[in-house]
């Protein structure tokens, strides 16, 4: 099982430079140049290997036989021959033709992980490019050239086509990007860049556009980089937000007088899922030692049985946790992988796969929604029952400071009873879907693109859902007073305060709420009750 970063030297946030060879990228290495502008170097070993298949495609296209990709059409236009002085017409043609993207803007993160990862294939020396054309793409990645990609585009098979598209038209020379080499800082401040022409740009940084040779417009789009990059990111987030879900419950069994004795190692053992133990050992040690747990112990205690969003936290939360485990699992073998059509192997055939169909990517992506909508729906009804007085042992209703007068944290939980409702509908799965595309040619594809697109939205109601438990159970723990919480959930208690203030009088709350949000999403909440205790 992953445990969170203070256990971790090379968190994403730490890393200067990763290196991109023949071998795979680590997630934390995706998030670190997606997220944080790493620099990518190029590993020169690997060089070698990318020119060393170029030149083995050089070959090929000269034979006079037909191969595909290399000497022919594309798609259902396989068997069309085409002659040498038309060639690089038919790549530049590709990249324009499929970058035919629509709607919203992707997200810059998104981008830059995309275009690592296809990076990270071309240096396998498995697909035949030349190594110039691996040097652009990461002197763009460097320079803080982010090509414009649509949301709209891929069908998840060949890959993620368009989206790869519009970032191969930039290192053409053409289509519209952003420049920002501050990276997230910028976009944080609220100062995103304005678009720009590709020429511009490329020139601006010393980078000339390359005049695509045979195959490589097919391999700088055949591939799942899209929505592999966007799992890995999600990967990353929900290690911390899974984490975050054990704090925030741990937090509402101390403010509703809740027994700590159902995660008791024994009885997790009975049932030896792993991801359960973990979640179980993390709200063991947060409580321990808690004055207001303590407060209601002991042979006149009449708690038997706690409502199952508390009882059952280590059970639903483990599974997620699980579930985390076997994403990564797939996204570390897909991270190892040289995707392309047609794919240059090991002993020098050039041979026709289905390796970019996202079939893999997708479930586990689909997967991961079904996850994060259990686990904020679990954290809602947590959230409600503190603002129930029939429910929250002795509170004042809506955790008022004046009741009557005050609506204390009662819109709080519309506001996250709204997003679990659209978490669920997210959690829908795109991967059973399909829709035929290239004249009945690819008849069948995995909408793995659409599943990532989906989660991303799903993981922000995730942490939003979190923040507003967060708020409330802090809330809840200081309406207990004098009795005083535990050390770790004292700890965030005090973090919440910071950020939003002691309980009083009704206030304007939604910057209450996105302050305690980036305290979930930038990992402060979880850092602080570590700072405490050790967490899984």
């Amino acid at each position: 099982m992953s445990t969170i970063a203070p256990e971790n030297a090379r968190t994403a946030a730490s890393v200067d430079a990763v290196t991109v060879g023949t071998g795979p990228l680590t997630i934390d290495e995706v998030v670190a140049v997606a997220r944080h502008d790493a620099r990518v170097v190029l590993d020169p070993t690997a060089l070698e290997e990318v020119a060393a298949s170029r030149a083995i495609i050089e070959g090929l296209a000269a034979d006079p036989e037909p191969h595909y990709g290399i000497s022919t059409g594309f798609g259902a236009l396989a068997t069309t021959f085409i002659a040498e002085d038309r060639r690089a017409q038919l790549q530049a043609s590709l990249v324009r033709s499929h970058a035919a993207g629509s709607g919203a803007e992707v997200e810059r993160e998104v981008v830059r992980a995309l275009m690592l990862l296809r990076l990270s294939t071309l240096m396998t020396g498995r697909t035949g490019v030349r190594r110039e054309t691996a040097e652009t793409y990461a002197a763009i990645l460097n320079a803080g050239i982010t090509p414009v990609v649509r949301e709209y585009g891929s069908l998840g098979c060949s890959g993620d086509l368009a989206p790869l598209a519009h970032c191969a038209l930039v290192a053409m020379g053409e289509g519209e990007v952003r420049v920002d080499p501050a990276g997230d800082r910028g976009a944080r401040a609220g100062e995103r860049p304005e678009t720009t022409d590709a020429a511009s740009a490329l020139a601006a940084a010393g980078i000339s556009p390359v005049r695509l040779g045979e195959k490589e417009g097919l391999a700088l789009i055949n591939g799942t980089d899209g929505m592999l990059g966007m799992l890995a990111l999600a990967i990353h987030d929900l290690r911390t937000l899974l984490t975050t879900a054990d704090v925030a419950a741990a937090m509402s069994v101390e403010g509703l007088l809740g027994t700590d004795a159902v995660f008791a190692a024994d009885l997790h053992e009975l049932r030896p899922q792993r991801g359960q133990a973990v979640s179980a050992a993390n709200l063991r040690r947060l409580l321990a030692g808690s004055p207001i747990v303590a407060s209601h112990q002991g042979p006149e205690c009449t708690r038997v049985q706690d409502a199952y969003s508390l009882r059952c936290a280590p059970q639903v939360h483990g599974a997620a946790r699980d579930t985390l485990a076997h994403a990564a699992s797939v996204a570390e073998a897909e991270l190892a992988s040289a995707i392309d059509n047609p794919v240059l192997t090991p002993d020098g055939r050039v041979e026709s796969n289905g390796n970019f169909h996202g079939a893999p990517v997708g479930y586990v992506l689909d997967f991961l929604a079904i996850a994060v909508a259990d686990v904020a729906s679990m954290s809602e009804r947590r959230t409600d029952r503190f603002l129930d007085r029939a429910r929250s042992q002795g509170l004042p209703p809506f955790l008022a400071h004046e009741v009557g007068v005050d609506s204390g944290l009662m819109i709080a939980q519309y506001t996250a009873a709204g997003i679990v409702s659209e978490l669920k509908r997210l959690a829908v799965p795109a991967s059973v879907d399909s829709i035929p595309s290239s004249a009945m040619q690819e008849d069948h594809v995995s909408m793995g693109w659409a599943a990532a697109r989906k989660l991303r939205r799903a993981i922000d109601g995730l942490t939003r859902v979190l923040a507003i438990e967060v708020l409330t159970a802090a809330r809840g723990l200081a309406l207990r007073a004098p009795l005083a919480p535990g050390a770790a959930t004292g700890a965030v208690v005090a973090l919440a305060v910071e950020r939003g203030g002691a309980p009083g009088p009704d206030r304007f709350l939604a910057p209450e709420i996105e302050s305690v949000v980036e305290a979930v999403a930038s990992g402060e909440v979880v850092s602080r009750a570590a700072s405490v205790v050790d967490l899984g």
